[in-house]
């Protein structure tokens, strides 16, 4: 059917263009052509096994014997005979043509309940279609809330429908990420811009203001633009992410660590902290180095931020059970139970600028852009890894990026998930 082309001015009516038109003739020919099959082939081998023609009789003519032996035939009188087997064809031949007859009114009558069966068939096999057709004309752009909820026995179509929904519900997850996260940057953005504004118009655009006065409004707005400025480093970096316009290679996780303590050393020290390293060479990951460095680079100025003047931030790096990991420890306050749960979301903060604080990678400073963790955590899982945490309580807290290593032999075993605990622990 799909290959039939009509001429442009017929027009067929809605419900003869639906494909529960074209199943249902379909449907009807197939049932129809395999009727035609047996009653041709019924046919066919009957004439060829019997012999059928029509009567083809014989006229005899009426007489009468008479007395003397002779044979006398009565004038006009005469009838008509045949032989036993002419007679037989005869009926042979006048079974094949009524069951030529009736066989035809079969077809006729098949041809149009085939129709209906299979308009009534199709319509059952495409109800899940048409309820997935009437609930994606009923999805706005901006509410994805409603499901196709297919029942019924979990066939080709009822996947089709469990799938959409799976569909749909990712995309109203991520959808629900997209405004919460406009909504939180809009957050982020409008201090910084009313800090910025606010200055311009008491002191910079004041003719009046003094020296030190523009001095110090200067360096209230470069700490806000600075500010901005990373949030929106942290915003691209989180796009390309998501992206995945990684270009992938394999990373020595122990040069990356080393690298990431070089440049937060200065800064530690300004602070009165020590970083202490045990990494180990050997270590390889497959991924983005770039990206793994600013992942590693978030967790060590995170710890350096936090962390009390005078204790010690350890950086590690191992392999273990076919994971390789990058762990950083600080002495630091830790994270509140009632601030575990969320520590990785986006713009987290905690209600100080303590322990809660250093739960999303900032606390509640000018310095910080809340998405530290968050990065961390979606880099990690871009590499087919995790990123843990593990409290101890005053002693602090450790983060650790699994993720596979590459120099695993075939003797050991990766398992679905990485090793549970610290591993600067052990």
């Amino acid at each position: 059917m799909t290959g039939l082309r009509l001429p442009g001015w017929v027009r067929l009516p809605g419900w003869a263009r639906t494909v529960r038109m074209r199943l249902a003739l379909t449907y009807s020919a197939t049932l129809f052509g395999i009727t035609a099959l047996i009653l041709a082939g019924v046919y066919f081998a009957l004439s060829q096994t019997i012999v059928a023609a029509p009567l083809d009789p014989v006229t005899v003519k009426r007489f009468e014997k008479k007395s003397d032996g002779s044979i006398a035939y009565k004038p006009g009188e005469q009838f008509q005979a045949a032989d036993l087997d002419t007679v037989q064809h005869a009926v042979n031949y006048t079974a094949l043509q009524t069951l030529r007859d009736y066989s035809a009114i079969a077809l006729v009558v098949m041809f149009l309940l085939s129709v209906a069966v299979g308009w009534w068939v199709s319509g059952r096999a495409l109800r899940p279609v048409e309820a997935i057709t009437r609930t994606a004309q009923e999805i706005g752009a901006t509410d994805l809330s409603r499901r196709i909820g297919a029942t019924g026995p979990h066939d080709e179509l009822r996947t089709l429908a469990d799938t959409i929904d799976g569909m749909l519900d990712r995309l109203d997850r991520a959808f629900s990420a997209e405004r919460r996260l406009i909504e939180d940057v809009s957050h982020e953005l409008r201090n910084p811009v009313m800090v910025v504004q606010a200055n311009v118009e008491a002191v910079l655009g004041n003719d009046q203001a003094d020296r030190a006065q523009r001095a110090e409004a200067t360096a209230v707005v470069l700490g806000a633009t600075s500010r901005m400025s990373r949030l929106l480093e942290d915003l691209l970096a989180t796009a390309r992410f998501r992206s995945e316009a990684f270009t992938d290679r394999e990373v020595d996780l122990a040069a990356l660590a080393e690298g990431a303590v070089r440049e937060n050393r200065a800064v530690a020290e300004r602070r009165g902290v020590s970083i202490a390293e045990r990494t180990h060479p050997g270590p390889v990951a497959y991924g983005d180095a770039n990206a793994l460095a600013r992942a590693v680079d978030n967790l060590l100025s995170n710890a350096v931020r936090l962390a009390p003047v005078g204790s010690a931030i350890t950086v590690g790096v191992g392999s273990r059970q076919g994971w390789a990991w990058i762990a950083v420890a600080d002495e630091g306050p830790g994270v509140p139970p009632e601030a575990r749960d969320r520590i990785f979301d986006r713009f987290y903060r905690g209600a100080d600028g303590g322990g809660a604080g250093r739960s999303n990678g900032a606390e509640d400073r000018p310095d910080g852009s809340g998405l530290g963790l968050a990065i961390a955590r979606q880099v990690a899982e871009s590499h087919d890894g995790h990123l843990l945490h593990t409290d101890h309580g005053p002693r602090g807290s450790t983060f650790t990026v699994w993720l596979p290593d590459r120099t695993l032999d075939r003797a050991t075993q990766r398992g679905d998930a990485p090793p549970s605990g610290d591993p600067l622990a052990s």
